[in-house]
Order: structure tokens, then C-alpha cells, then sequence
């Protein structure tokens, strides 16, 4: 089948994505798989889709992860080398990902996978709605392949002339071997090591170089027998090289031989921000589109920084026996579509309702900040229209590590950090913002403070069974 138009009834799923996200984003989206070129559709960045069309973030996520859902693009969990931004492995689901280390050959480099900024998400067309050429990696070519396959789309790749030039003075040869085929490549050596490596099978032999220029030609066999991230090392002079390259796998590879310069980092080592696998976790369309569905129960992921943000609602029980219970069950159900919203609008998600309270994540202190602000200012007004004081919500904030865990059949967290964010929020009385140190000294959550004219003021008070948190009440 060629490449081109999406099929017929790609419309119908267009129409239903218009009927579930917003507007602008829709349109951005259909645009794209109608419009975009093969290169654009074989791994889109959400962020970058974003800020290509003018649009907020959290609606862009929201329309692709919508469009996923209805069967117009396919997810790829991407675990990416944390040096070049090298697609390790690309798995469909968060439950294929191995906690074990992945090694990038091409960096020479083992690392332990997070779902910070070593997880990304991307999104690709799926081929039942318009086939691209990256649904036939094995007929992509040398640049074409590293560009749509092996890096994330996190890197940033220069254009046309410059393009060119670079990948000239980056690469001595790139070429193209069939399973069984070899070549024999006479290359003149310059004084930078050299990688020559394989994106498909990710292997990878390193040739320091060294000492003074060789007169003689030298000689180096490489050959790539499919054991992924395997790594050779030797040592040459600068001078003239006959490089014997021996395919003993079962596909086409594309071997490249790479000069570790300047040009190098020039060509592949601009960077753009993408969507990690800790913030669409934290995303509440996306916890409630795939709900189960993320995590298997023996996972442990780690996070390195998530925020949490614990509410409860002061004196609920005699709230109930003050106003009766269908006004106080109406009262508690406003309070909390209220907190959903705010929440969602600040790019966290709702992880759980326990009785009158909720737990909350979101990528950023100062995000949980925001939310924290407007919930106290939402629950004022709220009582202010009933002109009762009904509605009190405690709030507690605590930023640190945790482990992305499933838990009663739901994605959940567990660790230290969320027992002191449920701690923090016990200690607030009246409708007091309490938040750790953690939080208030993020620079970024420190200027939503100052945005709102709110002082965080030291409290000596201790945190049951925890020691060396302070906190901090926000008048």
C-alpha cells in the first residue's frame, strides 16, 4: 500500500475527536494527519505540537491522547538515552517497560530508566488511518531512519544546508548492509575517536585515536552479530584505515561511521522539551481515558521529583448533621468537581478520593501551588454566595521522590514522600495552606507566591514520625 491521504473513514474518527477535545486542538489534529508529512506524523513531540500551533499544552495532550484512544494515533513509551536522546526501546504500553538498566551503545553509556526525563511519550499515525513511510523502517533511509526511529523528539535536527554540512563533517560514511552483506570502506582517520554504529541493532565499536599520524594503512574488521547494545573497543592512529564492516544479523542495518567532533553535537545535540512519561501520568485525561490500563501490579517505577497536594475538608462529619445529609452530600459533591477542575486546569490529575478528601499530583511544586491558591479562593467564594461557612478545606504540599506503583487496580504511588504530603495537610487548621520547604524554595513556585501577594511563613511545628521538613503556612 503507498503512502499518502488518510483512509475514507478516517473522517468519522476526525468527527468524534471534535465531539471529545477542544476545538482548536481538534482542528490542529486532523490538519496534521490530513497535511503533515511522513517525518511530521512518525513521532509527534505533544509539546512541540503545541507550541507549533499556538495551542495550550494541556489541550494538545488532551486531543492526543483522545485521538489515541479513538484509534488515530498509537503511543510509544520511549525509553531514551539521558546523553543523545537515543530511543532505547519504544514499548506500546508503560507496563512493557523494564526496570532493569538500559545501555546505549552509540554513548557507551548504562543508565536506570525514570519516568522524569528518561521516559518519553510520543504519539505516531496509526497505519489503519494513513500510511507513512516510518511503518516501513526497514526502507527508511541512513538519516531518515535516525531521525523518525532512533532519536527521541526531544532532538532538534538542523535543516537543509546546514544539515548537510554537518552530517558531512560529522560522518566519514553511511551506508546501507543487507543481512549476510559486508564492505570494505578506506577512510582516512582524523585525530577524534570514532564511533562506528548501527541504529538498528544497536551496537556500536569505539576506535580511540592516538599518537602520532600512521604512515601504513591500519586495518579494523566490525562486525554486527545482533546482540543489542553491545559495545567493541580498540585503538588506531590518525592516518588511513581500511574498515572491513561484517552484517551476521537477520536485517538490514545501517552502520554509520561517526567522528566524535564538534559537528557531532552540532548536528544532534540541540534539544526541545517533550512530554515525559511523569507528566501524562499526572494528566488527568489521561487517568481517566486508560485508568487500569498503565501499569502492571509488580512495577515499581521511580519518579524523581512529583508534588503532591492533599485537601480535606474541615468538620465534614458535623456538616452533615448541621445541614442534612442531601445539602451536605450536594455541598461535598460541588467542593469536589470544583478541585477536579482547578486541578486538571493546572496540568495535575486527581489520583484518588478518600471519604471527603483528595490526593493529587502534579509535575511541578509551583503548579500545586497555583491549584492550592485558587482552591482556597474557590471554597471562599463558594461560602461566601451561601453566606454560610460550610465548606473549610485544609490543604497540605510536599515535593520529593516516589515509585509510580498499581494499587487496588488503579495507578497509585507509593513511598515517603506521599506519607509527608498526607502528614503536611493534617497539620493545617482553618483553610491554611501548609507546604514544605521543598515546595516553597522552587523559584518558579516562590513567584506564584509573590504573583499573589501570599507570605510563607516558617512553622516550628513537627511532622509525626518524620524528621528534618520544615513547613511553611501561606497567610
Amino acid at each position: 500500500m503507498g503512502y499518502g491521504a488518510p483512509m475514507p473513514d478516517a473522517d468519522a474518527l476526525f468527527d468524534a475527536l471534535h465531539r471529545s477535545a477542544a476545538p482548536a486542538a481538534a482542528i490542529a489534529v486532523a490538519a496534521l494527519v490530513r497535511n503533515g508529512s511522513d517525518a511530521a506524523l512518525a513521532r509527534i513531540n505533544a509539546l512541540g505540537f503545541a507550541a507549533e500551533h499556538g495551542l495550550d499544552e494541556e489541550q494538545a495532550i488532551a486531543a492526543l491522547l483522545h485521538a489515541a484512544r479513538l484509534g488515530l494515533f498509537e503511543m510509544s513509551w520511549n525509553i531514551l538515552c539521558p546523553s543523545c536522546c537515543g530511543v532505547l526501546d519504544a514499548n506500546t504500553t508503560l507496563r512493557s517497560v523494564r526496570q532493569q538498566d538500559y545501555h546505549c551503545a552509540f554513548c557507551a553509556l548504562t543508565s536506570e530508566p525514570n519516568l522524569d526525563d528518561t521516559v518519553e511519550v510520543s504519539f505516531a499515525v496509526s497505519p489503519r488511518v494513513r500510511r507513512i513511510s516510518g511503518h516501513d523502517p526497514d526502507r527508511l533511509s541512513f538519516w531518515d531512519y535516525h531521525r523518525q526511529v532512533f532519536f527521541g523528539s526531544g532532538v532538534v535536527f538542523p535543516e537543509g544546508e546546514a544539515f548537510d554540512e554537518l552530517s558531512r563533517e560529522a560522518t566519514l560514511e553511511a551506508l546501507e548492509l543487507q543481512p549476510g552483506e559486508k564492505a570494505i570502506l578506506s577512510l582516512t582517520v582524523p585525530a577524534y575517536p570514532i564511533i562506528i554504529f548501527d541504529a538498528v541493532s544497536h551496537e556500536a565499536h569505539v576506535i580511540d585515536i592516538a599518537g602520532a599520524a600512521a604512515n601504513a594503512r591500519q586495518e579494523q574488521a566490525v562486525v554486527f552479530s545482533g546482540v543489542r547494545g553491545q559495545v567493541g573497543r580498540s585503538s588506531l592512529a590518525p592516518g588511513p584505515l581500511r574498515l572491513s564492516l561484517d552484517n551476521r544479523t537477520e536485517r538490514r542495518i545501517l552502520p554509520g561511521v561517526f567522528v566524535a567532533r564538534p559537528e557531532l553535537e552540532g548536528l544532534i545535540g540541540h534539544r526541545r522539551p517533550f512530554l515525559t512519561a511523569k507528566r501524562l501520568l499526572s494528566n488527568q485525561t489521561f487517568r481517566d481515558l486508560y485508568r487500569t490500563e498503565t501499569l502492571d501490579v509488580e512495577q515499581r517505577l521511580k519518579i524523581l521529583s512529583l508534588t503532591f497536594l492533599f485537601t480535606d475538608l474541615k468538620g465534614s462529619t458535623q456538616l452533615y448533621g448541621r445541614v442534612g445529609d442531601l445539602v451536605a452530600y450536594d455541598l461535598v459533591r460541588a467542593h469536589f468537581q470544583i478541585l477536579s477542575e482547578i486541578v486538571a486546569s493546572e496540568a495535575g490529575a486527581v489520583v484518588k478520593t478518600i471519604g471527603d478528601a483528595v490526593m493529587a499530583t502534579f509535575p511541578a511544586p509551583h503548579r500545586a501551588v497555583a491549584a492550592a491558591l485558587r482552591m482556597r479562593a474557590a471554597m471562599r467564594q463558594l461560602n461566601q454566595r451561601r453566606g454560610a461557612q460550610d465548606l473549610v478545606l485544609k490543604i497540605g504540599i510536599h515535593e520529593g521522590p516516589c515509585l509510580a506503583v498499581n494499587l487496588n487496580d488503579r495507578q497509585d504511588y507509593f513511598g515517603q514522600t506521599v506519607n509527608i504530603a498526607s502528614r503536611v495537610q493534617e497539620l493545617a487548621t482553618g483553610d491554611s495552606i501548609i507546604a514544605t520547604d521543598t515546595v516553597v524554595n522552587h523559584a518558579d513556585a516562590a513567584r506564584v507566591l509573590t504573583d499573589h501577594g501570599v507570605a510563607a511563613t516558617p512553622w516550628e511545628v513537627s511532622i509525626r514520625d518524620v524528621e528534618g521538613v520544615r513547613v511553611f503556612a501561606m497567610a
